[in-house]
């Protein structure tokens, strides 16, 4: 019988390329921090996770992974429990000071449950509850975007998208690579007529694609109810279109369109004052910051006994994480929408046999027991060396921000 107990965790913080990515916030920095964990149980066996990279995560991380010794990868309460004891603190969020704890907890969690599937012969999805699609779908994530860094002479790939034009290329570019259906637009950045006509002109370009807008809670609450008539009829759901539950609620009161949200309900205690008040319609659920695999597909029940819609946010990550990401999607009945990645964004990657490929804007589970991915240990100490080189602990899209456009300031909302 396999001893699936923890013989030791190792956290291992790594730095990839990004592209100068726009948002409300600012810009990406040239490389983007995230962590990589390793579960080994006393047979030998590695389970994988990945998490955020940021200096406060590995500090919680470093007090909480030398007391798991001994636990059972199955022990998630116990996790909870020893996780709970050691991290107490808080994390600056776009609800203010959230808990750090769930993301600590789910950088672990992510790996027992890799872990428990490699010693067992099962793949992630069937230990929470069975596979129900043989793909997931995702959404082409377009975002406004510089032709290179600062620090760069030459365009990126990409290249600049600032204008209609440029994102219509740009999405072209996502479809022809990757097939995927639904149009997800990063905004919050431009003027928001200007940003609408980005809108349009990719419904002319792609008459029966689902659109889709974010302005991370850059608008007033007066813009957003100033937009929806050009809205209506045009995008499948308007996400996160100004500040809070209260603000949210007044534009979902004045519209059909679902509004959707990774910024205002991210903890189970946002739950109740969302249903109260029907903010928003669709929750885009991020098992990085909801505290792990259980916790999301917990999510999705309540979901699915309010009515609510599901779907899943993005960051830039790694394949460990997309692979998490698609097994907890694949064991999800009430997936409503099409998932978000950042992952056609990254060049880089920490998994053996490289990048995890999209067919039809879909992903295919990949091949084996747990998460189905192994690490690239050539690849892991190149990554880790970034980190160690490139001298960013914190993620600051403001101050990159700057370096393009100096007369540039922060604000949420901001239109």
């Amino acid at each position: 019988m396999s001893d699936t107990r923890i013989a030791d965790v190792r956290v291992t913080p790594i730095a990839f390329y990004d592209p100068p990515l726009l948002n409300n916030a600012g810009c990406h920095q040239p490389f983007a921090l995230r962590s990589i964990i390793e579960v080994e149980t006393e047979d030998g066996v590695v389970g994988l996770g990945e998490s955020y990279g940021s200096q406060a995560v590995l500090d919680a991380l470093a007090k909480v992974t030398p007391k798991l010794a001994g636990l059972d990868v199955t022990d998630l309460n116990a996790l909870w429990a020893r996780a709970r004891a050691e991290v107490q603190g808080e994390m600056q969020g776009y609800t203010g000071n959230e808990r750090l704890l769930p993301r600590v907890v789910s950088a672990v969690e992510v790996a027992m449950w890799d872990a428990f599937g490699k010693s067992t012969g099962r793949r992630v999805c069937d230990l929470l509850g069975g596979q129900v699609r043989e793909t997931v779908p995702f959404s082409a994530y377009l975002f406004y975007k510089f032709a290179h860094h600062i620090t760069a002479s030459e365009p990126d790939a990409w290249g600049a998208a600032l204008t209609p034009e440029g994102l219509v290329e740009q999405a072209r570019r996502m479809k022809d690579l990757h097939g995927f259906d639904a149009i997800k637009l990063k905004a919050g950045i431009l003027p928001p007529d200007e940003e609408i006509a980005g809108l349009r002109a990719l419904r002319a370009a792609f008459p029966d694609a689902p659109l889709r807008i974010d302005p991370n809670g850059g608008w007033t609450v007066a813009t957003a109810l100033r937009l929806l008539p050009q809205l209506t009829g045009l995008i499948q759901y308007l996400e996160d279109p100004t500040v809070g539950i209260d603000g949210n609620a007044q534009v979902q009161a004045a519209t059909d369109i679902p509004l959707a949200t990774n910024m205002y309900v991210v903890a189970n205690e946002h739950l109740p004052a969302n249903m109260a008040q029907d903010a928003f319609r669709v929750i885009l659920s991020d098992h990085h910051y909801w505290g792990g695999l259980q916790a999301s597909r917990e999510l999705g029940r309540i979901c699915d006994i309010w009515g609510i819609g599901l779907s899943m946010h993005s960051n830039s990550h790694m394949g460990i994480s997309l692979a998490a990401m698609a097994h907890l999607a694949a064991a999800t009945p009430n997936l409503t929408y099409d998932c978000d990645t950042h992952y056609p964004w990254q060049t880089d990657e920490v998994i053996e046999g490289g990048k995890l490929a999209f067919e039809a804007g879909s992903l295919r589970l990949p091949d084996g027991p747990g998460l189905g991915v192994t690490l690239d240990r050539a690849e892991l100490a190149r990554l880790h060396q970034n980190y160690l080189d490139c001298g960013i602990t914190v993620r600051d899209d403001a101050t990159e921000m700057k370096k393009h456009w100096p007369d540039w300031e922060f604000g949420r909302p901001k239109f």
